[in-house]
């Protein structure tokens, strides 16, 4: 979870790229905090502890922030204070194809039977 020090450098940017909306996101903090323990832990949405608050609500945000560019303009304000960001890299080998573009055997066509 997000310690109090950290949301105090990272609520100003937050507020400044999120949608204003009529209601504000209830506990934003522990909103974010679930945001990015999922993403560090690769899990599922529903994985998400409970003390983050519903795995709902965090799926919620990050997409609709996702399609608003939040997180766009969000990585564009902490860049320019100058903060050292880290990488990611992705392992492709879990991935699965679809079985035919694995070499899988093709299923005949079954004989059409006419009745006589």
């Amino acid at each position: 979870m997000l310690s109090d020090a950290q949301w105090s450098e990272l609520e100003p940017l937050v507020e400044a790229c999120r949608p204003k909306a009529k209601t504000p996101p209830q506990d934003l903090q522990r909103t974010i905090s679930a945001i990015l323990w999922r993403h560090q832990n690769g899990a599922k949405w529903r994985a998400i502890p409970t003390d983050l608050g519903p795995w709902w609500r965090a799926a919620q945000i990050f997409i609709r922030w996702s399609h608003a560019g939040v997180w766009e303009r969000l990585l564009g304000l902490v860049q320019e204070r100058g903060v050292q960001l880290g990488m990611v890299f992705l392992d492709g080998t879990n991935v699965r194809a679809h079985r035919s573009a694995a070499g899988a055997a093709k299923r005949m066509a079954r004989p059409v039977r006419k009745w006589l």
